[in-house]
């Protein structure tokens, strides 16, 4: 793929509102760079520690002069997306309303909400990404007709230094010592330092409490563990957050972003609700047995905290399961899963026309696309020309172009084999492998297909070794059905049925 140009970035952080929205933020600017893009954040309100971190990560900082979520703001952002040709404007926030949006839409830009609430009035971005594992659809009932949903925490995105720990297995003691504190970027209401000493009311706990750059209390903490320091450790700013969550047993922690992060190391939780927008958060991982939800940080008592500690430090029964759910629901490819949506959001599939007719000769006959096929011999286009006429005039054959900004991606043909079922093939140009244009393709074509037709089974015969091909199908809803022989080669055959579809945001 070509250079995919500039992410602009429009998000805020401070001591009230914490610096999530700026991290899961980092995490998807850090994929876009690998990539092979660059990435500007534009904020009207930040801190020393967060502007430094996007600086070292070779990330520019546009301050904005504005208040947040104005039409100020909204034309400042219009203003650098068109400056620095921006492929895509990300916002996360919660006075990014629908006013905000529909301007940006207005000027053309194309548009990545992340929300969390699914509290505005009406969503007209291009995707709404909600990696909560609360979210569902009916939360955006009110949106257009082309925005497209990424829910849940398939698409946690999480930075650049968790992926080397994708695999890792924790290992679960008989009874838990480490205990990891950590109650956001800034914890404004210091709730750090109440849970520091309800672990301190007892004696078999080694602490590491992590502070943010943001933090107003610092100096009380340091003076509170300062007389403390065989047991409990301070720990400001780090950059090595998956090796401290690693060599922990237990965390107690806000339910906010660093929640998805320890669910993906498997680190049992208690969940405290700093806000009232990570009460949903800590009910529903408590709900699905990945952490324990203590309450709310105002209602959350010394010694409430100090039982529920003791109880699931002595229980590896109960961490063992925590510690095995939590990886099932965050994964660890949640940000590769949004750039891909990002990558494909333009693809679109309409049918072939006669002009297709040299561009498909020249796709068939890619090497690649022979050595894949079950006929591996070129196709001489006298042969191609007859061939693409006839399948142009059979009403048993549909014959989807896919392209993007005017540029071919690929073909899907169905063939009807039966009244109601019918066989299919997809090849993609050269450029546009190795991203997911394959399975969206399948994705949007086979949509289209069962829409328009009577078709309630489609078999697609792939070659065994061709491996690129076999998961653009797993990924679009393909099922494997066993093996065939097709012109005397073995064939892994796959059938997608009607009304199969995969979950919305699936990449």
């Amino acid at each position: 793929m070509s250079d995919p140009g500039a992410l602009l970035v429009r998000c805020d952080a401070s001591v009230a509102i914490g610096t999530g929205h700026a991290m899961r933020c980092l995490a998807l600017a850090q994929a876009w760079q690998d990539f092979g893009g660059h990435v500007v954040f534009t904020m009207v309100e930040t801190t020393s520690a967060v502007e430094g971190r996007l600086r070292r990560e070779g990330i520019g900082v546009v301050r904005v002069c504005a208040a947040v979520g104005s039409e100020e703001d909204a034309q400042a952002t219009i203003a650098l997306a068109r400056a620095n040709q921006a492929s895509w404007i990300v916002m996360d926030g919660y006075c990014f309303d629908a006013r905000y949006q529909a301007e940006l839409k207005e000027a053309k830009l194309k548009v990545l909400l992340v929300d969390d609430n699914g509290h505005q009035a009406h969503y007209s971005a291009d995707i709404v990404l909600n990696q909560n594992v609360y979210a569902r659809e009916d939360l955006y009932q009110s949106r257009e007709s082309y925005t497209k949903l990424l829910l849940g925490p398939r698409f946690a995105m999480l930075r650049r230094e968790f992926a080397a720990w994708r695999g890792w297995k924790r290992e679960i003691p008989i009874v838990a010592r480490n205990v990891l504190v950590t109650m956001g970027g800034s914890d404004p209401d210091n709730v750090s330092a109440r849970v520091v000493q309800a672990i301190l009311s007892e004696h078999d706990f080694e602490v590491t409490v992590i502070v943010g750059g943001s933090n107003p209390h610092l100096p009380k903490l340091r003076d509170l563990i300062a007389d403390h320091k065989a047991t409990v450790r301070l720990v400001e700013n780090p950059d090595n957050m998956p090796e401290l969550i690693a060599r922990a047993d237990i965390a107690v922690a806000a339910a906010g972003t660093t929640s998805l992060e320890m669910c993906f190391l498997g680190l049992p939780i208690l969940l405290v609700a700093l806000a009232n927008n990570q009460r949903p958060v800590a009910e529903e991982l408590s709900r699905r047995g990945a952490a324990v939800h203590l309450g709310d940080s105002p209602t959350t008592e010394g010694s409430v905290i100090a039982r529920r500690l003791i109880e699931l430090a002595t229980s590896a029964v109960t961490r063992r399961s925590m510690s095995e759910l939590g990886p099932e629901l965050v994964d660890g490819c949640g940000a590769k899963r949004v750039l891909r949506a990002l990558q494909t959001s333009d693809i679109r599939m309409r049918r072939a026309e006669s002009s297709d007719c040299r561009p498909l000769w020249n796709l068939v006959n890619d090497p690649t696309v022979r050595a894949s096929a079950f006929s591996p011999e070129s196709i001489p286009w006298d042969d191609h020309v007859a061939w693409f006429r006839k399948k142009m005039e059979a009403t048993t054959c549909q014959f989807l172009i896919g392209e993007t900004a005017g540029t071919m991606v690929g073909q899907v043909r169905v063939d009807q084999c039966s009244e109601l079922e019918g066989e299919i093939s997809l090849s993609v140009v050269s450029g546009f492998r190795g991203t997911v244009a394959g399975h969206r393709m399948l994705e949007l074509a086979v949509r289209q297909i069962f829409a328009t037709t009577a078709l309630l089974r489609i078999h697609a015969y792939i070659q065994p070794q061709n491996l690129v091909s076999i998961r653009a199908f797993e990924k679009a809803g393909f099922l494997k059905s066993g093996e065939d022989r097709v012109r005397g080669s073995r064939a892994a055959h796959y059938i997608r049925e009607r009304n199969s579809s995969a979950d919305i945001g699936e990449l």
